[in-house]
């Protein structure tokens, strides 16, 4: 476990549900969601819940009022007043100001064209070579805001997929904390509010996980503690690919199922008992709270819905 996990899990637990309201609540975002609420209750800890509403173009209208709404009826109430990542940008700005003014981030303005043109691949397609760092675009041309990850080291033992060294320059290169079309950067977002809210643990899907590394980055550039990880597989459909938004995953019902509660809880590695299918989810998640052991998850990147 990394130094800065020891200095975590000396402090009350706090962990975090973060949905984009991009649409309604699916069966992916349950499973997350019950996971995260399990591992802070497990803990005598905090659960937050934070709507990550940073794309306007992509939200759906009612899906935040929605998600909440949903999570309530499971049962799944934040600890804190609710935090909308909409209401943070002076914050985001403010921390952007003060990076560029370090010189730990820059202008830049090349294009995604220019970024591929470099021949630079990583993990999530073409990496940018870090052209900006010194040919410095202007302020007054259409430009993104990028971290300067030049001779980071990135340590992190995930508490379900083990111990990882990364290092950002070589996977990501330099990426944006502010984007071209002025909207801010999600690692950004996340980095900030997880400070703010004092999140000790994030519990979330695989699917995350190469965030995870840009995260930390920002984490040791700006002096913020480094939250403990634990990554967890996603739900796949028959197609093999993640239930998401994205790829059309149906809504759950807003209405509590509690048959569908129970195969949440089996997905996650235990075996409920029959009666708790005539209870309510309060009695579900107690049961649940008792009996949640993440270690007994496969270290497999998805677990298929039949």
């Amino acid at each position: 476990m990394t130094e800065c996990s020891q200095t975590t899990m000396n402090k009350p637990y706090i962990g975090r549900f973060a949905p984009s309201p991009t649409g309604k609540l699916h069966l992916g975002s349950l499973f997350a969601a019950v996971a995260s609420w399990l591992h802070a209750k497990q803990h005598q800890g905090q659960w937050l819940v934070r709507m990550e509403d940073l794309d306007p173009p992509r939200e759906e209208p009612g899906a935040a009022d929605h998600i909440l709404q949903t999570l309530k009826a499971w049962g799944l109430e934040s600890d804190a007043p609710v935090l909308f990542q909409s209401h943070r940008h002076q914050a985001y700005q403010s921390v952007i100001t003060q990076l560029l003014a370090s010189g730990l981030a820059y202008r830049c303005s090349c294009s995604r064209k220019q970024v591929a043109a470099a021949g630079l691949q990583g993990p999530e397609g073409w990496r940018y070579n870090g052209h900006c760092r010194t040919q410095l675009a202007s302020e007054n041309t259409q430009h993104c805001i990028r971290l300067n990850t030049k001779d980071l080291e990135v340590t992190f033992d995930d508490e379900l997929q083990g111990l990882r060294r990364e290092n950002p320059e070589q996977l990501f290169g330099d990426f944006p904390i502010r984007r071209a079309d002025g909207f801010y950067a999600y690692q950004l977002a996340v980095v900030l509010d997880d400070a703010a809210q004092g999140v000790t643990h994030v519990v979330r899907g695989i699917d995350i996980m190469s965030s995870t590394s840009r995260q930390i980055a920002l984490q040791q550039r700006l002096g913020l503690q480094q939250p403990q990880y634990c990554h967890l597989p996603v739900l796949s459909g028959d197609n093999g690919q993640k239930l998401s938004k994205q790829n059309l995953a149906t809504p759950i019902p807003q209405d509590y199922d509690p048959a569908l509660m129970l195969w949440v809880l089996e997905a996650l590695g235990m075996k409920p008992p029959q009666f708790l299918h005539k209870e309510k989810p309060q009695a579900a998640l107690i049961w649940a709270t008792e009996h949640w052991q993440p270690r007994q998850l496969l270290r497999t990147e998805s677990i298929p819905v039949n």
